[in-house]
């Protein structure tokens, strides 16, 4: 009988308003979406391989179905909100999965609490290099796209304390100090965050591994599902 059914569940992390999907069963992995997107993201991977793995994808603060303080938040606040969401399911040193913005988010959890973390898979994400011209451009022309036409902004807004930057990246010896067993996936021609940035921080992070999807874009967990969904059972089996 198949465990890949999708539930939508919601939940209180630190007084919060807490929305996630929950499919399959098994050893538990949690899953982030980017910067401009929710949950249901993740649906492909967790419908093919939810037979052999517990899945929690969740809506960070600001996303989908979780609360949205129009006031905004800061980066510590995601971080934290993922950390509680860690703690408020019990879950046990589960693999943490993100992607862009919201790899970021696990290898900030992964790095200040390694012990709630068994492994880490990083697709597309932001924290190892700055974005490309082209990447800046699109940013800007979609955020003004959605302005005209009205569209509600996905993403909540983001506050920055004294001497933080939107896109800060890690040192090598935040790098080097990991030591959970580290997946990066990467499209060949990603628009926005260029191959060559994952190439230079796989070295850093020790026993890590690279590996590059063919083609041109900035979700392969999305565009090439059915690919990413073999490197990514590979790797939670032990590959």
């Amino acid at each position: 009988m198949s465990n890949n059914h999708i539930e939508s569940h919601k939940i209180k992390i630190n007084g919060r308003e807490a929305h996630y999907l929950k499919a399959g069963s098994g050893p538990p992995v949690v899953l982030i979406h980017g910067g401009a997107s929710d949950a249901r993201d993740w649906t492909g991977t967790m419908e093919a391989l939810g037979d052999h793995f517990s899945f929690y994808a969740l809506d960070l603060l600001g996303y989908g179905e979780s609360e949205r303080n129009e006031s905004g938040y800061y980066f510590s606040d995601f971080t934290d909100f993922l950390a509680g969401f860690i703690d408020k399911l019990n879950l046990e040193k589960p693999v943490l999965a993100g992607h862009s913005l919201g790899g970021r988010f696990c290898l900030e959890v992964a790095i200040e609490q390694p012990q709630k973390v068994s492994k880490l898979v990083l697709i597309d994400t932001t924290g190892f290099g700055n974005l490309s011209a082209l990447g800046n451009f699109l940013q800007l022309f979609f955020w003004v796209w959605r302005k005209v036409k009205r569209i509600k902004q996905p993403f909540p807004t983001f506050l920055m304390r004294p001497g933080e930057k939107f896109h800060r990246n890690y040192n090598s010896e935040e790098l080097q100090g990991l030591k959970i067993p580290t997946l990066l996936v990467w499209k060949r021609r990603d628009l926005y965050l260029p191959v060559g940035i994952a190439r230079r921080a796989v070295k850093k992070i020790p026993g890590a591994k690279l590996v590059v999807v063919e083609g041109t874009g900035h979700a392969p967990h999305k565009g090439d599902t059915e690919v990413f969904n073999k490197i990514f059972s590979e790797f939670l089996n032990g590959g």
